[in-house]
């Protein structure tokens, strides 16, 4: 069997190698022996990528970005040519998508070649952009990507979603009833992910006794929050004093983050900011006491699950996060695994910061196994396999 995946983002992106990858070699698993994939990633620079790091039985078709506009109007017209050549060429049968972004791609495809289409990580993307201010309701990039999110999800054979509640946004929102809804989270090796001693070496000050690190791992802006980050930043400097500091592990710009910090009034000096690898990841959490998930609380966001509450869960740290996000809020609040916030004010943050301190006064073994549960429960990749059997493992049976 042969399968077209289409992402919307870079090979290198941390997205593609955390949330592509993994499940690709669970679908593997499943596929008969000498089954192929390949891969479409969006590169600005399509020659910088290696294919052979790719690995045995997926095959990468690395085409050109350009942000939407014109020339990304003449690409795509380039483009669909090549894909809708190599889809008939290798008699591939499915279009597997990433997101609703790479599904307006697929959806064009599978028009196009007639072969099935899966949407993957299916929530929304377009009405996320417009609540989270980055277009506005009446752009075309809005209206085109709303209405193609209604045909994929009209078309789709499957539908894979990250929450159980996304099956009534397609129903109210786009006015579909799906053939087939599944639901996956962003799943998280625990083989790799596990509570460990702080790693000194990594920044020593952070590893010092009796200090409180809170780590973030993320990006700021667009759906996620920034400034307000730092006003929580400066509750728990309030609170902790000198023993609070924070590890921000992130490619953001580093003269944001001292604007930041200079707006609320907190020494530069307490937080630092690190570029990690997906491969060191685990190293770098291990430096931390708690984390944050600061996702915009906006209402689509009820619908996403963000890859990073797995893994501080496997990790065994409590949680701060806005009220609604995912299933992971209700997880949160009724484990006492952390703190959900119902608003965005001095009072929440305070009530936050209070929560985490009780928290950390427990025994750190016991705190830890608990809240490492979760992502055995909520975050496995059992839960993986069984959806990609039930997709790929029924279709081996039709002839």
């Amino acid at each position: 069997m042969k399968l077209l995946v289409v992402t919307y983002w870079s090979f290198n992106d941390a997205l593609v190698r955390l949330n592509v990858l993994p499940y690709l070699r669970i679908i593997q698993e499943v596929l008969p022996i000498n089954s192929s994939i390949y891969l479409v990633t969006l590169e600005s620079e399509p020659q910088s990528v290696v294919e052979s790091e790719v690995g045995h039985g997926i095959k990468l078709v690395p085409l050109r970005y350009f942000r939407f506009g014109w020339r990304a109007v003449i690409s795509w017209t380039l483009t669909f040519p090549r894909l809708w050549w190599l889809v008939v060429k290798h008699n591939i049968r499915y279009i597997h998508c990433w997101c609703t972004p790479a599904g307006a791609i697929g959806y064009w495809i599978a028009l196009l070649t007639g072969r099935k289409l899966i949407i993957d990580s299916y929530e929304p993307h377009a009405e996320s952009m417009v609540e989270a201010k980055v277009w506005s309701p009446g752009s075309l990039a809005f209206r085109l990507l709303f209405e193609l999110e209604k045909r994929q999800t009209r078309r789709a054979l499957h539908l894979i979603s990250a929450t159980a509640g996304m099956i009534q946004y397609c129903k109210e929102k786009y006015r579909v009833q799906p053939k087939s809804f599944l639901v996956r989270p962003a799943c998280v090796d625990t083989d790799r992910f596990f509570p460990r001693a702080k790693e000194i070496a990594l920044v020593p000050a952070l590893a010092q006794p009796g200090k409180i690190v809170c780590v973030y791992a993320g990006k700021f802006g667009g759906i996620y929050q920034d400034v307000e980050v730092f006003h929580f930043f400066r509750v728990a400097v309030d609170y902790w004093g000198d023993r609070f500091r924070v590890l921000i592990l992130s490619t953001h710009n580093s003269s944001e983050v001292r604007a930041w910090c200079n707006e609320v009034g907190i020494d530069t000096n307490i937080v630092h900011l690190q570029a990690v690898v997906p491969e060191e990841m685990p190293r770098w959490l291990s430096l931390a006491d708690f984390a944050l998930t600061p996702v915009k609380p906006i209402p689509t966001k009820r619908y996403c699950t963000p890859i990073k509450d797995g893994e501080y869960w496997a990790m065994g740290l409590p949680v701060v996060i806005p009220d609604q996000i995912s299933d992971d809020s209700e997880i949160i609040f009724k484990n006492r695994a952390g703190y959900v916030l119902k608003s965005l004010t001095q009072a929440e943050y305070l009530a936050a910061v209070e929560q985490i301190d009780c928290l950390l006064r427990l025994p750190r073994a016991d705190r830890q196994q608990k809240i490492r549960q979760l992502a055995f429960t909520y975050r496995s990749y059992e839960i993986a396999r069984g959806v990609y059997h039930a997709v790929y493992g029924k279709a081996l049976t039709v002839t």
